[in-house]
């Protein structure tokens, strides 16, 4: 028995990393076709809906493998390693999202990089598809549909509309 609770984290990182490019084998996230075809685009509103369908793709297959390592996170040490191994890369990839966002000269340039990633990262997560999908009965098109409008909404500029600081100013 406790060959098998020693290997669980070693299947799950298998699972997982086969699940996020769609195949049966490991793919880096820079060779992926998803993130090829968003830094290919010039346009802001393009990388976003790429990647809003790519969550989409991303999260029916992995929102029940991440709730498993989640869970398994709680009580066994290496599939605790393992999920905030993951949360981290995750975090990273949205940094390098941003900077590829900001890199269209389109993105709201009162947000951070950083705080851009930490919105994306949050929009995408499986908590977030879960709450959506699996428990207000959205479909997976509509999922997607919202995070590239909200995504759009919140990150690109807008000459028009008066924006105010992102970071309020403390109270007199």
């Amino acid at each position: 028995m406790s060959t098998s609770v020693g290997r669980k984290p070693e299947i799950l990182r298998i699972v997982v990393e086969s699940a996020l490019p769609g195949t049966s084998a490991e793919v880096a996230a820079v060779d992926r076709d998803y993130v090829r075809r968003i830094r290919a685009s010039d346009s802001i509103t393009a990388k976003i809906d790429i990647y809003a369908e790519a969550i989409m793709q991303m999260q029916q297959r992995l929102a029940p493998v991440f709730i498993a390592l989640r869970e398994a996170a709680h009580t066994d040490e290496s599939c605790r390693a393992l999920w905030a191994e993951i949360g981290e890369r995750r975090a990273r990839n949205m940094l390098e999202f941003a900077a590829d966002l900001r890199s269209t000269g389109q993105m709201r340039d009162d947000l951070s990089d950083h705080m851009v990633a930490d919105i994306i990262w949050s929009m995408n997560s499986t908590e977030y598809w879960l709450l959506l999908v699996h428990q207000r009965g959205w479909s997976p098109e509509t999922f997607r549909d919202w995070i590239a409008e909200a995504s759009r909404s919140l990150l690109v500029q807008d000459p028009t509309r008066h924006r105010t600081s992102a970071r309020p100013e403390p109270a007199p």
